[in-house]
Formats: C-alpha cells, structure tokens, sequence
C-alpha cells in the first residue's frame, strides 16, 4: 500500500483492506463521514485492480420499459402513471416484440424489462412476453423484472415467490435486475416508497432466484432522506445474502434524482460528483465479495461514471438504447450511448474494454 496516498486518518482502515480483513459497519460509517476522497478512491482502487485487472466492462444492451402504469405510485417515483393520466401506457404485446425485433443483427446480448406494477396486465401477459421476446432473440439474456414485480405477480396470482419464478424462467427470464432496493431501513421505506415491498421481501426474493440458479443484480439509491448508517446497513445486508448464495452479479449505486418526484418539495438537490464517487468508492471497499462494481453513466453522467473508473469501479453498465425512468426524474443524460463510445471512454481512462454479457462472459476484448 502506497503510503503516499494513504492519510493518517484512515490508515487503520488501508491495513485492513492491504490484509484482505473485512471492513465492519464502523468502518463504512467513517469512510462515509471522512472528507478524504482521494485515499478512499485509491483503496478501492486497489481492490478494483485486485479484482479484474485493467479490465473495464461494457454491454450491448437495450431497456424495455413496458408500463408507466403502476398502483404503488412511490413519492421517489416520477415514472409510474394512474391509468388516464396524461403519459400514461401500457405496450401490447405485438409492440413489445417488435422492439425486440428491432435488436436483431445489432449484436445485443441483453434485453432489460422493468415496469410498473399494472393491474391490468394478467400473468400471461408476462409469461407472453418472455416467449416472443425469446423468439425474437434465442440467443439474448433477458433480464427482467424487479423484486417488487415478482412479489406483485407472486401475491397477485396465488402463488410462491418460487413458483412464479419458476414459470417466468421456464417463458424465458433469465436473471433479475437490483430495482426496487432502495434503502432497506423501514424508517426510510415508509417515507419514500410506503406501498413497496419491505427490504426483507426484496432480500427473499433474490436469494429464491439464486436458489433456482438465476444470477441478478444489486443496487442502492441514495441521495435523498437516508442516512449515513442506513447505506452502511443496507450494504452489509447485500454482503451477508452474497455469503450465503454468491449469486449477486454485481453492485449499481443509483443516484437519486428528485425532479417531478413526490419527494421534491423537500428542496432535494440531488447528489453532487464528489458524493458519488464517494459511494461507489466506499462500495467497492464494503462488497468484497462482489465482482463487480457499476457506473450507471445514465444516473451520474457519462463523464463521471469514465472517472469513476478510478474509483473502484469496473463496470459502465451499456448502451441501453431507451430509458424512461430515471429521464422521467429529471436525467439530462441521452438515452444511448454507442458502443464505440463507450469503447473511446474506457480507452481514454486507462483501461482495457470488454463487452460482456449479462454474466460477464468476455463476448469481445480491446487492446488498452
């Protein structure tokens, strides 16, 4: 460990990342208060290198958002609709398919699907969806559905939460996305998403899909009411699930953006760049037993998430092609990014890109 980088503040925390020893909840809680940026980057840094070498990962990927509709209606959400409300959708199921048509030959590997919880839309719907979108593209992971959607499918048709991911694996699902965390702690759940399945529920549900095989996605959102213990909870809970199933493919903080969500009239200003390299940074250092750590360039911007390539951070998440989401709360990103963009951006912070897929299968590897 180069002491150079390393301040007297936490040196005692830069022994224990060179000894390869966890860091406990006290040790995120000062990472978090500590002003010291640059010697929490370089720590996770290190761990990055440690990791994956000089590799940083990109997808071709493409986001179905399939319903706007949703009855929990978040105050954190600026997405979801009422049925009537002006914007409000729901794509049928031919519109759906030609989306996925659309893809062919373009060389996408994933398909993401998350929507809103409409409850208009009956099982087969789903189920239907997964089939035609599996005909379309054999060959592409279909990433679908968040924790909070299984759960609502589950209860809303009678069944486990082990069942109806057995049917929607058997019409094509193949991993989850981390949607629908938020924050674990109750006191902030009831503030921000009170209608939302609790953070135990999410936890069940992921650990269920690791069980049946499926590989999914973690994630964080931060930046709005929660406090620096909550993250550090909330991070430490996703580390335990990872102990016992090792089914967790990576970590995405997401960056809260409060514009025309119900949380707006707090005079939430949303996160700075010094805050969210420090999250990702302190992630990298807490999760050592994920892989990998994202960038979401769509949530903090393209040029951030190149920089936080030296923050830990080994993955820039992909092309996407069409986001609604985090663009409805007020994202001023574009909704595509090329691939040889995001070759150029890799490149031009130092590290070697490879596309990957959903399970980070090397489907192509540049030179630095």
């Amino acid at each position: 460990m180069d002491k150079f980088f390393v301040s007297e503040e936490l040196k005692d925390i830069a022994e224990k990342v060179q000894a390869g020893e966890r860091l406990s909840f006290e040790d995120g809680v000062r990472l978090f208060k500590s002003g010291d940026l640059l010697t929490i980057g370089y720590l996770a840094d290190v761990i990055r290198q440690q990791k994956n070498g000089n590799r940083a990962y990109f997808i071709v990927n493409r986001h179905i958002n399939h319903t706007n509709i949703c009855i929990n209606r978040c105050p954190l959400c600026a997405f979801g609709r009422d049925p009537g409300d002006r914007g409000a959708y729901t794509m049928t199921l031919d519109e759906i398919e030609a989306r996925a048509l659309e893809c062919r030959g373009q060389g996408v590997s994933e398909i993401h699907i998350v929507g809103g919880l409409n409850d208009t839309l009956d099982l087969e719907y789903y189920l239907e969806m997964l089939r035609r979108v599996r005909r379309a593209l054999p060959g592409t992971t279909i990433q679908g559905f968040t924790a909070v959607e299984v759960d609502y499918l589950a209860r809303s048709n009678g069944l486990s939460i082990e069942k109806i991911l057995e049917l929607l694996k058997d019409a094509g699902l193949d991993s989850l996305p981390g949607g629908g965390a938020e924050i674990f702690a109750p006191r902030v759940r009831e503030r921000i998403c009170p209608r939302k399945i609790s953070g135990d529920r999410w936890l069940e549900v992921h650990e269920t899909a690791h069980r049946l095989g499926m590989r999914t996605n973690a994630t964080m959102l931060y930046g709005h009411i929660e406090t620096i213990e909550e993250r550090v909870e909330h991070l430490i809970r996703l580390r335990e699930l990872q102990d016992r199933t090792g089914g967790f493919l990576a970590f995405i903080p997401l960056a809260f953006h409060p514009k025309n969500t119900g949380l707006e009239s707090l005079g939430l200003a949303g996160t700075t760049g010094y805050e969210d390299l420090k999250v990702l940074a302190v992630a990298r250092l807490m999760l050592d037993n994920f892989d990998h750590i994202k960038a979401f360039w769509i949530m903090i911007g393209p040029k951030l998430a190149q920089v936080a390539l030296s923050f830990g951070v080994d993955d820039l998440d992909g092309t996407v092609v069409e986001e609604k989401i985090a663009h409805d709360a007020g994202a001023e990103t574009d909704q595509y990014m090329p691939k040889q963009k995001l070759i150029k951006m890799i490149r031009a912070a130092g590290r070697i890109p490879v596309e990957r897929d959903t399970l980070y299968n090397v489907r192509w590897e540049g030179l630095q």
